[in-house]
């Protein structure tokens, strides 16, 4: 009898995980064959701390904080990457940066630096968009891109959304910066500039002084060798110097689909343009099923603001911005609502990194609530950690707060098993599906350990010890801070990642992030659990290294030097200029 019992204990214990799926498939409503569609909105260099669900008491997001609401808030949601294109890169395809060679390097460039690169996203890359495609999905992106447009002409669109699962786009190839606005400050290449100039003027002496010496029989040189040698040296300098006067012209422009609409941008009317694309693409599409991707140029420099919003925050233009942003949401929100599509639809919001705190003047300088550090500062929490809000009425809880850590490459395995896609075999996927922990059928995250670049260099470690729900951090190298603080550092806009710019720490320091948070108390390196918690995670690191393999490298060197061949332009090159919104 008693083995009876057990033999029917076992049997049930068995089917138990079949029924709890069961029950959540049941829960999912009845459209487009229980494929939801997907409203994802990702904001630009907007920290944790300015949203007033997360604790932002100053500035106005209702419309954010109604998501919150009516929904899942995460509060522990962490970027793969502190900067624009390798955090999107990871978030779109599931892996972490390094793997698809999307890091940036030491010595070079951290992001794409111009719209006319021969560096990208690989097409090898499989984007979640490309299998929601291949699941009769309609998918659009609406806004920033910002990784990577030609490989070889001007006309091959290799990495161009459109080619990596995306059917429509409108928006920015590149990302939105100073010299966007005409009135602003340059913001781009501004130290590397300055050394032109300077070279330019030195140049310019040193050829004087060898024809003057040539003059006077004292440079023993022909003429031949010395005018090819200036002709050489003249079409570098214009090389660089045209590069920059049409700046705003070669990078500030915006797309819709293959062909370039407005070049420059008119950042006065791209807000109402981005929302009048999105609620079109809803309309269009609301039989479904659809994914939109909403990318915001908010809240990146230069700030731009329409009338409407101009001078009603209490944070000048930055906070601005921010309110602005909100109501682009609310009005994409309201067609959702409009076209009857809210209880099937998965709406979506985080940013791609933390907020910016270096700046080019006070008045742009972000915040990040608790957590040190920011945009560009390594593994720091206050460059990694940001909003995560998930809202499907039925489907995930209302008002609901979960703590647990999740990632931004999460995204990717989610959507993928709702829209009924699989999974590529034939890679490493770091995102987990986050559904079972939305719904509470699990609750515990489905991650153990995260690793944290800054650019090619692993600066940080997690891990999450599930035995006592204590969350880990390992820092194997921290940037050097001015003595002001986490704000700052050492003689350029972006902290350093490696070299002279940071300090490292040999043994690692060790945080308890779920009683320090804020990463101010180190653990002493010889009592507690330090020694236990760090072998942990250096083995976790040795298993994680040997999941890597060489890839091309998209933003080194000759990769990402703006290239003339490639450049996007509407109209007669150099001189690229249309207007036909």
């Amino acid at each position: 009898m008693g083995r009876l019992c057990r033999e029917l204990c076992e049997k049930t214990m068995a089917l138990f995980p079949a029924v709890l799926l069961l029950l959540w498939a049941s829960t999912i409503p009845e459209t487009h064959g229980n494929k939801p569609n997907f409203v994802l909105f990702m904001a630009d260099d907007l920290g944790i701390g300015e949203v007033g669900c997360y604790g932002n008491n100053t500035l106005r997001t209702p419309n954010i904080d109604r998501l919150a609401r009516e929904g899942v808030r995460l509060t522990h949601h962490i970027a793969a990457a502190s900067l624009c294109t390798p955090s999107r890169a990871a978030f779109l395809t599931g892996r972490y940066p390094i793997r698809s060679g999307m890091t940036g390097h030491e010595g070079g460039y951290l992001v794409l630096m111009w719209s006319a690169v021969s560096g990208g996203l690989p097409t090898n890359e499989t984007t979640f968009a490309k299998i929601l495609q291949e699941q009769g999905y309609t998918t659009g992106i609406i806004g920033k891109w910002h990784l990577g447009v030609n490989c070889r002409s001007k006309n091959d669109f290799c990495y161009h959304p459109l080619n990596h699962g995306f059917d429509y786009f409108y928006g920015l190839t590149y990302t939105l910066i100073n010299d966007c606005e005409e009135s602003m400050p340059s913001e781009i290449h501004v130290p590397f500039r300055a050394k032109l100039q300077f070279y330019a003027q030195l140049f310019a002496m040193t050829l004087l002084t060898a024809m003057v010496s040539k003059r006077m029989g004292l440079l023993p040189v022909s003429w031949k060798v010395l005018v090819i040698f200036a002709c050489f040296v003249v079409l570098y300098f214009t090389y660089w110097f045209a590069a920059y006067a049409f700046l705003r012209y070669w990078n500030c422009f915006l797309m819709r689909d293959f062909e370039i609409t407005e070049q420059p941008m008119d950042l006065e009317t791209t807000a109402g343009k981005m929302v009048n694309e999105a609620k079109s693409f809803i309309s269009r599409n609301k039989e479904g099923p659809f994914l939109l991707f909403v990318s915001f140029l908010h809240i990146h420099s230069p700030h731009s603001t329409t009338e409407k919003f101009r001078g009603k925050s209490k944070h000048e233009r930055y906070g601005d911005n921010i309110e602005e942003m909100d109501w682009m949401i609310g009005e994409i929100l309201g067609a959702i609502d409009q076209e009857g599509l809210v209880n099937n639809t998965l709406t979506y919001f985080t940013s791609d990194h933390g907020a910016h705190l270096e700046g080019m003047n006070s008045k742009s300088q972000g915040f990040n609530g608790i957590y040190r550090g920011g945009k560009g500062i390594g593994g720091l929490e206050g460059a990694i950690r940001v909003p995560g809000i998930f809202r499907w009425p039925g489907v995930f809880p209302a008002n609901t707060i979960i703590d647990e850590p999740t990632s931004l490459m999460d995204i990717y395995t989610t959507v993928i098993k709702l829209g009924g896609g699989k999974l590529p075999e034939d890679r490493i996927i770091d995102g987990k599906d986050l559904v079972p922990l939305m719904q509470g059928l699990d609750s515990v995250s489905p991650h153990d350990f995260m690793f944290h670049y800054c650019t090619d260099q692993l600066h940080t470690v997690r891990w999450y010890q599930k035995s006592n729900h204590t969350v880990w951090k390992v820092h194997y190298m921290s940037p050097k801070f001015t003595p002001e603080g986490a704000g700052a550092c050492y003689g350029t806009k972006f902290c350093s990642c490696s070299g002279n710019g940071v300090i490292l720490h040999d043994p690692p320091l060790l945080y308890n992030l779920s009683g320090d948070p804020s990463e101010k108390n180190p653990l002493p390196h010889d009592v507690g659990p330090y020694q236990e918690v760090v072998q942990e995670i250096e083995q976790a690191v040795a298993m994680h290294k040997i999941s890597l393999h060489p890839v091309p490298q998209q933003l080194y060197k000759f990769n990402n030097m703006w290239d003339p061949r490639l450049q996007p332009c509407c109209g007669t090159f150099p001189l690229c200029w249309c207007q036909k919104e």
